[in-house]
C-alpha cells in the first residue's frame, strides 16, 4: 500500500491550459428565455470554491475542450452548409435558436460550437438562452424534482453495495492507495481519468491500468440508478427535454406557424448526464460514457411528393435507429409515438414530482 501510494500524485491544473484558441473566439451574450438577464448560476459559485493544484477553478473549459468543440461545429458546418447548402455560412439569429444550461463550462462550449460551425461569421447578435437552476430541464434536475431525488439516492447507494461494482470500486481504490473510507464513486474516477486522458496527463498508472473498469461500471451504476424498467424515473430525467424537441417538431410542421417563429437549427448543449437517459428512452444507447464534445442530432425531413415528415438521428456521428421506428428514416408520428412514453408536459413534470411521499416507502 505504501507504495501504490507513492504512485499517485495530483495532476497540476495550470492557468495556461485556459488560453482560448484564436479560431474558437466569438462574441455571444447570454440571456434568460424571456430576454432578461443572465440568472446566477449556482453551479459556477460551487465550482469556484475548488482550486486545483496548478491554480485553475474546478469545472472549466480548457483549451483542447475549446478545440473540441470548435472541431464538432466544423464538422456540422460541413454537414449543413458545405455538403448539403442548408444554413447560411454565417451566423442568423433567425435561422438559429440557442439554449444551454447555465454554466460557464457550458456556454463557453456552445460558444466554440457556434465559432466553428459559422466561421466566426454573424449577421446579427449571438444570443445564448439559459434559465435559472431551479428551473432548469436540460439535464435530470435532482433539485427540484423531490420524487426524482428520493429515487435516486436510494439507488445510488443500493449500486455502490452491488458484488461486482463495490467489489471493483475496492480494487481500484486499493490499486490507488486510497482509505477504504475515502467516499470515491466511479463517477468521479471516470470524470477525473477522462479529464487527464484528454489532456494528456496522468496522476495515477493505476487509474490507467483500471480504464475499461472504471467506464463499465460507471455506466453500470448510472443504469442501476435510472433503471429502464422504472418509466417515471426516466420521464423525470428527460421527459421536458422530450417535450421541447416534441414542440420545435410540430412547430416546424405546422403551416400555421409563422415564419418569424420557424427556426432552421435548434441547438441544445447539454451534458453527458442529459444523454444518457436521453439515449436510453431513444433505444439507442451504446453502453459507452458518452465522449467529450459529442453530439446526438435529429434532423427533419419532408417527402417531396407525398408531403409526409420525417425524422434521421445520428449519435455521434453515426446513423441511428430509434426506438419503435421501422428504419434509419423514422415517419414523424411513429417517432413521437415512440417517444411519448417518456414525454412529460411542464403540468405533469411537476405533478410527477411533487409525488415524493408516495414512493418513498419504495426504496
Amino acid at each position: 500500500m505504501g507504495e501504490t501510494r507513492q504512485e499517485y500524485s495530483e495532476v497540476e491544473w495550470n492557468p495556461q491550459l485556459l488560453e482560448v484558441p484564436p479560431q474558437t473566439q466569438f462574441d455571444y451574450t447570454v440571456t434568460d428565455l424571456a430576454g432578461g438577464p443572465k440568472p446566477h448560476s449556482p453551479y459556477d459559485s460551487q465550482y469556484s470554491r475548488t482550486t486545483l493544484k496548478g491554480g485553475m477553478l474546478a469545472g472549466q473549459l480548457t483549451k483542447v475542450g475549446m478545440q473540441q468543440m470548435f472541431a464538432l461545429g466544423e464538422r456540422l458546418r460541413k454537414n449543413y452548409v458545405e455538403d448539403v447548402p442548408f444554413l447560411s455560412p454565417t451566423f442568423n439569429p433567425q435561422e438559429v435558436f440557442v439554449r444551454s444550461t447555465n454554466m460557464h463550462r457550458n456556454l463557453e462550449s456552445t460558444r466554440c460550437l457556434l465559432a466553428g460551425l459559422f466561421q466566426r461569421q454573424k449577421e446579427g447578435p449571438v444570443v445564448i438562452h439559459t434559465v435559472e437552476a431551479g428551473s432548469e430541464v436540460l439535464y435530470p434536475n435532482y433539485q427540484s424534482c423531490q420524487n426524482l431525488r428520493t429515487r435516486v439516492r436510494g439507488r445510488k447507494e443500493a449500486a455502490t453495495s452491488q458484488p461486482q461494482i463495490s467489489e471493483d470500486l475496492k480494487e481500484v481504490k486499493e490499486g490507488m492507495g486510497l482509505d477504504s473510507s475515502i467516499e470515491v464513486d466511479f463517477f468521479i474516477l471516470l470524470d477525473n481519468m477522462a479529464a487527464e486522458q484528454a489532456h494528456s496527463l496522468s496522476s495515477c498508472p493505476t487509474l490507467q491500468r483500471f480504464a475499461q473498469v472504471v467506464e463499465q461500471r460507471a455506466v453500470d451504476t448510472a443504469l442501476y440508478v435510472l433503471q429502464r424498467e422504472d418509466r417515471e424515473s426516466l420521464q423525470m430525467a428527460v421527459g421536458p427535454f422530450l417535450h421541447i424537441l416534441e414542440s420545435s417538431l410540430l412547430t416546424a410542421v405546422d403551416p400555421a406557424t409563422p415564419p418569424s417563429e420557424r427556426r432552421k437549427l435548434y441547438l441544445y448543449a447539454t451534458h453527458d448526464v442529459t444523454l444518457i437517459p436521453l439515449l436510453m428512452t431513444l433505444g439507442i444507447f451504446d453502453h459507452k460514457w458518452p465522449p467529450f464534445a459529442v453530439d446526438l442530432t435529429v434532423e427533419l425531413y419532408q417527402h417531396q411528393q407525398s408531403q409526409e415528415w420525417f425524422v434521421q438521428l445520428y449519435y455521434n456521428g453515426e446513423e441511428q435507429v430509434p426506438r419503435g421506428c421501422p428504419d434509419r428514416l423514422c415517419p414523424l408520428d411513429q417517432f413521437l409515438n415512440a417517444m411519448s412514453a417518456y414525454t412529460l408536459s411542464p403540468e405533469k413534470y411537476h405533478a410527477l414530482c411533487s409525488q415524493a411521499q408516495a414512493v418513498g416507502s419504495e426504496e
